[in-house]
């Protein structure tokens, strides 16, 4: 597949709320995932699948997700990009809020090998 294919079907399943689908499908088992900030106590950086599921789940168990878009992809060679804008709430604290994120993707072999965040909130 090119890089643009599975950016396609990447966005396809997030679309379908279908994120769990998409990591088991197209990262590849060492993948690097890349926060532009983390929670406190979190390492921005996570490496392997088993720990980008780890935090897709955290993510899922710590908000209720009100609504979510997902844009593109915007792909450029190796990589390709993704904008995803969430409508959710914190569940620890309440605080409901929007944020806007920009995802970066790098492909080698078929498979996302590394995943980079840039948001707002």
């Amino acid at each position: 597949m090119t890089t643009k294919e599975i950016g396609t079907q990447l966005v396809a399943l997030c679309r379908e709320g279908r994120n769990l689908d998409a990591i088991n499908t197209f990262y590849a088992d060492d993948i690097v995932s890349v926060e532009a900030g983390g929670p406190s106590g979190m390492d921005r950086t996570t490496r392997g699948k088993a720990g980008v599921i780890g935090k897709n789940q955290w993510w899922v168990e710590n908000h209720d997700m009100h609504s979510a878009t997902c844009e593109g992809p915007f792909p450029h060679d190796d990589r390709f990009a993704v904008r995803f804008t969430y409508d959710v709430t914190h569940k620890p604290n309440g605080q409901r809020f929007t944020m806007n994120e920009v995802a970066l993707h790098t492909v080698k072999d078929g498979k996302i090998v590394r995943e980079e965040f840039f948001y707002t909130m």
